[in-house]
């Protein structure tokens, strides 16, 4: 069984309570390491491209502001 197998099946035997608190952790770490890479794209000049369209799109008014 392989390490991922061992923890699905760890997880399946979670209680309700153990569960909604892994899924809390989850999503936090998840979304820790989401803006890691964000960040390490937006260092590394991934994202220039899309944020000039995006301004340029914005700028001849063909975007909104929410």
């Amino acid at each position: 069984m392989t390490e991922l197998e061992q923890l699905e099946r760890k997880i399946e035997s979670l209680s309700p309570e153990e569960l909604a608190r892994f899924r809390e952790w989850f999503m936090e770490f998840d979304w820790k390491r989401w803006d890691s890479k964000i960040e390490q794209d937006l260092s590394a000049g991934r994202l220039d491209r899309l944020i000039s369209e995006a301004t340029a799109e914005f700028e001849a008014g063909k975007a909104e502001e929410f």
